[in-house]
């Protein structure tokens, strides 16, 4: 199997994960270990057998970008890296959708919001967890506001 054939594979496992936190049900508790933990975990471990079998002969390292340049040239390597990226965005795109979740962050903005993640990692959790805040601080405030009427079978 090619790096290629890899990236592939890894890109469509993180991509059935990423659809199943935009798309899927979160009332089933084992349909939400697959993208928290088990997608990841599976990820994790090819990422492992890469950097477990591949850096030891790879040139350079993590001590400059030149360094990092050179350890990234090969194609291997370069796909460790890209695949412990798919791995730990899922897994925070997975906690982070659990926490929009409990705070009552609805599905449609969540929606918009776990994209950023997947793609602009830690400034789309910086946008998700901004969100999650308003929602905390707004979302509590308008539920005290006494002109709203409480949604049917809502306490007044």
């Amino acid at each position: 199997m090619t790096p290629d054939d890899l990236f592939a594979r890894a890109g469509q496992i993180a991509l059935f994960g990423w659809s199943l936190l935009i798309l899927g049900p979160r009332r089933f508790t084992w349909l939400n270990l697959l993208p928290a933990l088990v997608l990841p975990a599976i990820l994790s471990a090819l990422y492992a057998v890469l950097v477990l079998t591949r850096f030891a002969a790879g040139q350079g390292g993590f001590g400059s970008l030149a360094d990092v340049r050179l350890l990234f040239s090969d194609d291997w390597l370069l796909l460790a890296g890209w695949i412990h990226y798919l791995a730990f965005d899922l897994m925070i795109g997975a906690r982070i959708a659990a926490r929009l979740d409990r705070v009552g962050v609805g599905r449609l903005l969540q929606a918009f919001l776990l994209p950023f993640i997947f793609l602009f990692g830690p400034l789309g959790a910086l946008i998700a967890g901004l969100a999650e805040g308003m929602h905390r601080t707004f979302g509590a405030a308008s539920a005290r506001i006494p002109s709203l009427k409480p949604l049917a079978g809502e306490p007044a």
